[in-house]
């Protein structure tokens, strides 16, 4: 076989492996994905009632009177945030915890009456989002196993470059020949959109994602300031992700803490405007937390622009500013990551940005529908039909040194290749030491 072929092969025999082991996650995180894409007008219809519905109670109560009366209706749960939207005719959020952790959404309408509550792991984003990021089933070894399907989709995708370029399908005779050339086709047209949506996601990983973070928390210039580099107090989804694991300021003490009531009238005056989510303080120590977000995760909160992003900490006693972060504080990794997020969410600009995503994750399940299909065409029933290992020659350097470059921009895809050439090199012992026996036998 020429040297050409050989390579060819042994990018062919790597990209069947690698899409037969995440093919089933990539339809996963497709499927996820396109709910998670219109969880807001989803959530609008289903829970209609909730976020727009009026209470019968026509009183106008203070939302502090408004929180004492949710956390007299829920016994043993705290109001732990409030999330203000910029839609008049959408109803407050309050966020409640228990002691175990779990959250409700409790809805209050313009009167800031109680109109319901529903469960924050029943709502369809977060179901979405949870199936999305780690199989609904979660732990650390299911989000690794996600993180890994995209690092090797990455590979899937240059692979297929290099096999498209060498080789070009045909769009006639078989079948077979056809869904070959559809395959190759769309992953060229979509490669791009893609790689965005692949590198943009992984922020939120649980590997790549951590180091990325702790790359920013550890480079000012390329991150955001180093006066915050621990974990935060208390959980905030709603904070921006340059911030999110950032340590809180704490408030000074000897004074009676300001309501809720008090803190709402000062922040206009600092300049924080609807929509923004304010956490309360946890304890005697903590502070008032206002934070707007590109990447907020909240049906009605994803609207702003990424470089509006703020994060601001007030003195619960006095409600003065102590601090202040907002997107011109951030580092070149901070606020690419900014944008990134809500492009990743299709909300960056308006429902183009859904529909550009829509399409590509709909190119993604047809490029894996046709991938399944041509090799289902030419496998011998009983039979896995894997393309034959290669043996190794000088021309294989090009491949191996892509393997390296993808594996340490992407550790966990990394430290899988280790693992095969470990099982590989087993492998070959084991058949050398067969060879060798027969031979002297």
């Amino acid at each position: 076989m020429k040297t050409n072929n050989r390579l060819s092969h042994m990018f062919w025999r790597w990209h069947f492996y690698a899409g037969l082991f995440i093919a089933p996650l990539l339809i996963t995180l497709s499927l996820s994905g396109i709910g998670y894409l219109f969880k807001s007008e989803i959530e609008d219809i289903a829970y209609k009632s909730l976020h727009f519905g009026q209470s019968t109670n026509t009183q106008t109560l203070t939302t502090s009177q408004s929180i004492a009366a949710a956390e007299q209706a829920y016994p043993g749960e705290r109001v732990t945030k409030v999330s203000y939207f910029d839609d008049e005719s959408r109803n407050t959020r309050f966020s409640m915890r228990d002691e175990a952790g779990q959250e409700r959404y409790v809805f209050v309408d313009r009167n800031k009456q109680l109109v319901g509550s529903i469960l924050a792991d029943d709502t369809f984003g977060n179901i979405t989002r949870n199936l999305h990021s780690s199989l609904l089933v979660g732990g650390t070894a299911v989000n690794y196993l996600v993180e890994l399907a995209a690092c090797w989709a990455v590979f899937l995708i240059v692979s297929g470059l290099y096999m498209g370029w060498k080789k070009r399908a045909s769009a006639t005779g078989s079948k077979r020949e056809k869904a070959k050339s559809r395959h190759t086709v769309f992953g060229i047209i979509f490669t791009i959109p893609l790689l965005i949506l692949i590198v943009t996601g992984l922020p939120w990983s649980g590997f790549m994602g951590n180091q990325i973070y702790q790359l920013a928390a550890s480079n000012e210039s390329i991150g955001y300031p180093k006066l915050y580099v621990s974990p935060p107090q208390s959980e905030a989804k709603e904070l921006p992700w340059a911030t999110r694991k950032e340590k809180a300021p704490q408030s000074s003490s000897g004074y009676l803490p300001l309501s809720v009531d008090d803190i709402e009238h000062m922040l206009h005056h600092y300049g924080v405007t609807k929509p923004f989510v304010l956490s309360l303080p946890a304890d005697e120590k903590d502070v008032y937390t206002a934070s707007k977000s590109a990447g907020s995760g909240i049906t009605g909160m994803d609207v702003i622009k990424p470089s509006e992003e703020i994060t601001a900490y007030f003195d619960q006693y006095s409600g003065t500013q102590i601090h202040k972060i907002d997107y011109r504080d951030y580092g070149l990794i901070a606020q690419w990551f900014t944008y990134g997020i809500p492009l990743h969410e299709g909300h960056l600009f308006g429902w183009p940005n859904q529909i550009l995503c829509l399409l590509t994750v709909v190119a993604l399940l047809a490029i894996v529908y046709w991938g399944v299909k041509m090799w289902w065409m030419r496998r011998p029933r009983g039979r896995l039909a894997a393309p034959p290992r290669q043996p190794y020659t000088k021309s294989m350097i090009g491949f191996y040194v892509i393997l390296i470059i993808l594996g340490l921009l992407m550790p966990l895809l990394g430290m899988s290749l280790l693992v095969i050439a470990l099982i590989e090199l087993v492998r070959f012992l084991l058949f050398r030491g067969k060879s060798a026996k027969s031979v002297t036998g």
